[in-house]
């Protein structure tokens, strides 16, 4: 089977990730996207860096489709990926989509000849390309003209200013230059990158003035952590409240020895807290006070949380709209029967010297209340048995999600 994920033109964002792997090891690279895969990428990046890589890409491929993985791989090329795309086709037809980094695809006359065959390349096997700059590796000619210009102006911007607008001509002009080579709009995709939360605002709300290519957000080296996190999430919100982006990756620096799903798990949320797509049943849980001194409502909703997320991958093929379930559990009587009561099924555990019981609540009605030893193991047969009962195919709607308006829309399949 092969999958095709569309970009822009009103489609869901979607949620791209990278491996951090030696491509040219193919059993690991596989074994890196198809865990990427199964905690829900939909996109997965790997460097295509050198000849023994581009070597490996193909066998990957057929690796991961020999695994049941579907999922369309990106090929991520700098310095020698006109090289690596002419001289290994195989290379060139298995990968479902080419990022170019204009800022290092070659200097001088080299360059236009050199970002000429990459864009031929995806011209011949039928690929799109992502433009994508990066404030780390911006066209140093470019940048070195822009700052001559703004010199020369009676009143000349900041540095931070002729920076942003580097960024974004570096991807408009690439992206120009690309429909003259014959590549059609609809499949260009551009990415501007800073580590800098308000300068990347402000230049993707630029972007998506000046032009209306389908745009991939990220912070480029977000950190490690709740800083990743935060920094991702404060900067790519507000961009995808006002309609821009199409596809986001949160480029989580991993912890030694670190999952790399973490990157996908975090976007997924951040796209689902907003409303934007629906990838798994969301656990409301109170954070605990000077009421609630037992560990009981942490343990069990943390429990709910990752019995909910295993079965995804299961219930998404039998369960169509499971993911839009809203799963409550709370903590005291201040706060929990009303928040189980707004959530498709809760329960409220007792809190500090309340009585040992726990009322649950389906669809916004009182259902039965667990006490004892086995509260854990009952309420989560409660859910599959809600789960079972009210999200067969065709009982519910998945809610409308949002892309960027008036993009293209482009399919990005993985080839086979």
């Amino acid at each position: 089977m092969v999958e095709e994920v569309a970009i822009g033109g009103g489609a869901p964002v979607v949620v791209q990730s990278m491996t951090n792997t030696d491509t040219a090891d193919a059993a690991s690279t596989a074994r890196q996207v198809f865990e990427l895969w199964r905690a829900g990428s939909e996109l997965v990046r790997i460097t295509v860096d050198t000849p023994e890589a581009a070597a490996q890409v193909a066998r990957i491929r057929d690796k991961l489709d020999a695994m049941g993985c579907d999922v369309p791989l990106v090929g991520d090329f700098h310095f020698n990926g006109h090289k690596l795309l002419t001289r290994y086709p195989d290379c060139a037809a298995a990968l479902a989509k080419y990022r170019i980094n204009p800022g290092n695809v070659g200097k001088g006359a080299k360059r236009d000849d050199q970002f000429a065959m990459m864009v031929n390349a995806a011209l011949k096997h039928g690929k799109p390309i992502r433009i994508g700059v990066n404030w780390g590796s911006l066209d140093p000619e470019l940048l070195a003209r822009m700052m001559d210009e703004n010199g020369r102006r009676p009143e000349p911007l900041d540095a931070d200013e002729v920076m942003r607008e580097a960024l974004i001509a570096s991807g408009l002009e690439s992206a120009a230059q690309a429909e003259k080579l014959g590549l059609p709009a609809g499949r260009i995709v551009i990415s501007c990158k800073v580590s800098g939360v308000q300068d990347l605002i402000l230049v993707y709300r630029e972007l998506a003035r000046r032009c209306r290519y389908a745009l991939h957000l990220g912070l480029t080296e977000a950190g490690m952590g709740s800083k990743g996190i935060v920094a991702s999430s404060a900067a790519m919100a507000v961009l995808l409240q006002e309609g821009i982006g199409d596809t986001i990756r949160v480029s989580l620096t991993p912890e030694p020895g670190g999952d790399r799903t973490r990157e996908v798990t975090v976007a997924q949320e951040l796209l689902q807290t907003m409303g934007l797509r629906s990838f798994t049943p969301m656990v409301a849980a109170c954070p605990g006070c000077g009421r609630t001194t037992s560990t009981h409502f942490q343990e069990l909703a943390q429990r709910i949380q990752e019995f909910l997320r295993a079965q995804m991958p299961v219930w998404q093929q039998s369960h169509p709209g499971v993911a839009e379930m809203r799963v409550a559990v709370m903590g005291c009587v201040v706060n929990g029967p009303g928040e189980s009561k707004h959530a498709d099924i809760g329960i409220s555990l007792p809190g500090t010297n309340e009585v040992a019981v726990a009322p649950v609540y389906v669809d916004g009605e009182k259902t039965v209340t667990l006490k004892g030893a086995r509260i854990a193991e009952e309420f989560q047969a409660i859910v599959e048995a809600y789960v079972k009962e009210n999200y067969a195919p065709g009982a519910r709607r998945r809610r409308p999600a949002r892309g960027a308006p008036g993009s293209a829309t482009i399919p990005i399949k993985a080839a086979s």
